[in-house]
């Protein structure tokens, strides 16, 4: 019997055209996401709204061109952002081997030809142009991820990322280093209320 969480019907919505990939998506996730480490046993019961549908919702703050992902793991937001937007060439930048070989995999499986897998630590990457935006979701605390992020992007780049429910303590932390790295327009926009039951948080701001 399938531990898979049923498609909410607001992925359809959110989707759009490109709903098939996303199904097939969750479905390879089912398939080999637990034995290849790169979802927990207990996400398969929520795949969909926990991490499909949230991963989805930033869509459209993102602009046609190079938008990085930083420690993109299972594709989570990566993936998902290639699949809502044909139109954004998404560059996934994670250190693990194991996690790559997937990226590369999946994306060629869901027929993805915008999309660049580059196997580095985000402060180690060597990217072939400056990012227009980066993203990111769970890596680790604002203070720690503006530093490791703010040299792979253009000057009026734009930092997007998701986080978690204390964001806002995290920005308060992260005073110094918003300072520091000359960072403007700093926002948190709340997406998905009344949607999904997992509204989704992201910081954004532009590089200057």
């Amino acid at each position: 019997m399938s531990m898979l969480e049923s498609e909410p019907d607001v992925a359809k919505e959110l989707f759009g055209t490109r709903i098939d990939r996303a199904r097939q998506y969750a479905a390879d996730l089912e398939r080999w996401g637990e034995e290849l480490g790169l979802i927990g046993p207990l996400e398969l019961p929520r795949l969909w709204t926990r991490h499909l549908v949230n991963c989805v919702l930033p869509a459209p703050l993102l602009s046609p061109g190079f938008v990085g992902d930083v420690g993109s793991g299972a594709g989570l937001p990566g993936l998902v952002l290639a699949i809502a937007r044909p139109d954004v060439h998404m560059v996934l930048i994670e250190p693990m081997e194991r996690r790559t070989e997937w990226l590369l995999a999946e994306s060629e499986r869901l027929e993805l030809d915008n999309v660049t897998v580059v196997r580095a630590r985000a402060e180690e990457a060597r990217l072939a142009q400056p990012l227009d935006q980066v993203t990111a979701r769970a890596v680790t605390a604002l203070s720690k991820l503006i530093p490791i992020t703010v040299p792979l992007v253009r000057s009026g780049g734009e930092l997007v990322f998701m986080k978690g429910e204390r964001v806002n303590q995290e920005v308060d932390a992260a005073t110094k280093v918003i300072r520091k790295f000359r960072l403007r327009d700093v926002s948190v926009v709340t997406l998905g209320e009344g949607i999904t039951p997992e509204a989704t948080r992201v910081f954004r701001a532009t590089v200057d």
